[in-house]
C-alpha cells in the first residue's frame, strides 16, 4: 500500500441532490497543504467506492509538481482524452482557495479564487446521473457547498 502523509485530512463525498444541470454551481473551498502533491474533484453517477466503474462528468486533477490541471471523463467505463491547457496555475502551498464549478448548458465552467480558470464541454449527456461529488488529495477542505 502507497505511504500516505498523516494528517487529518479526510477524503470529501457528498450527494448532488437532484443531479446536476444547467445554471448549478459547486463551490469548493479549502487550504492548500504546506507540501502538496495533488488535488482532485470528481463528479461521478455513482456512490463512488474506489472499485466502481461508473460514468463520471468531470474529474478535475490539480498536480502540484507539473502545475497543471487536468480534466477528464470517463463515459461506460473508459476515460476519454485528457485536457490540460491552462492559461494560469492557480494554487500555491499553504494557501486557500475557492474553486466554483458552474454547470452550463454546453460546458463545465471552472474558476478558481473568482478568476476563468478553464473550461470542459460536456461529455456525459445525462448530466442529471452526476450525483456525487468527491474531493481529495492534499487540502484541508473549509466548505463544500
Amino acid at each position: 500500500m502507497a505511504e500516505k502523509d498523516i494528517n487529518t485530512n479526510e477524503d470529501y463525498i457528498g450527494e448532488i441532490k437532484g443531479g446536476m444541470r444547467p445554471s448549478m454551481k459547486l463551490i469548493v473551498m479549502g487550504i492548500v497543504n504546506k507540501r502538496p502533491r495533488s488535488i482532485e474533484v470528481t463528479l461521478s453517477s455513482d456512490p463512488p467506492e474506489e472499485d466502481a466503474e461508473g460514468d463520471v462528468g468531470l474529474q478535475v486533477k490539480v498536480s502540484f509538481m507539473d502545475k497543471a490541471v487536468m480534466r477528464n471523463a470517463r463515459l461506460a467505463g473508459k476515460w476519454g482524452p485528457s485536457e490540460n491547457t491552462l492559461s494560469y496555475f492557480p494554487f500555491a502551498a499553504g494557501e486557500p482557495f475557492k474553486m466554483e464549478i458552474v454547470c452550463e448548458h454546453q460546458q463545465f465552467r471552472i474558476l478558481v479564487d473568482g478568476q476563468p480558470l478553464c473550461g470542459f464541454t460536456h461529455r456525459l449527456p445525462q448530466l442529471a446521473s452526476l450525483t456525487a461529488l468527491r474531493v481529495l488529495g492534499d487540502l484541508q477542505l473549509t466548505k463544500v457547498a
